[in-house]
């Protein structure tokens, strides 16, 4: 059965990942280092988690837990990357589904920024979370959902 896990801190879909496992009847987890206040549901399906502080605790936490045809939704693109290894989807809060083509080329840039504003320069931040937003996350995961619910158990 698809697990849905959330990478919660800072995630702005939390409700829409709610309502998509209550309709599919999916377990869903909710990981965060307790840093920010995150209301729980309501739902039996879904498990609030809270990992020790500290950098990349809810990460590890959900790689060890992720499995073959589980679903990720995080902005964290090496956390994506490492869930992918594991033969899970990925899905950022805006809609973009990571997969084994696309994610090379967003951790070497994810590197070359990082080692630019290690170097002072200023790389700038993510765009402002949108309506469109929003609603290109549903679909894509819709989208991924559907092709975990689809694929044969691992």
């Amino acid at each position: 059965m698809t697990i849905l896990y959330i990478d919660a801190d800072a995630c702005p879909v939390r409700d829409e990942v709610y309502r998509v496992a209550e309709r599919l009847n999916l377990k869903v987890f909710v990981v965060s280092n307790g840093s920010r206040p995150i209301l729980p549901s309501r739902d039996p399906n879904v498990t609030m988690v809270t990992v020790e502080a500290g950098a990349d605790q809810a990460d590890d936490w959900i790689v060890e837990q992720i499995a073959a045809n589980d679903v990720c939704v995080t902005q964290d693109i090496p956390l994506a990357g490492r869930c992918l290894t594991k033969g899970a989807y990925a899905v950022t809060p805006n809609g973009k589904i990571w997969d084994n083509n696309n994610i090379g080329n967003a951790l070497a840039g994810r590197a070359v920024s990082q080692h630019l504003r290690e170097l002072g320069v200023a790389t700038g931040g993510p765009a402002p979370f949108s309506k469109a937003d929003r609603s290109r996350f549903l679909n894509a995961l819709d989208k991924v959902v559907q092709a975990a619910l689809r694929a044969p158990p691992a």
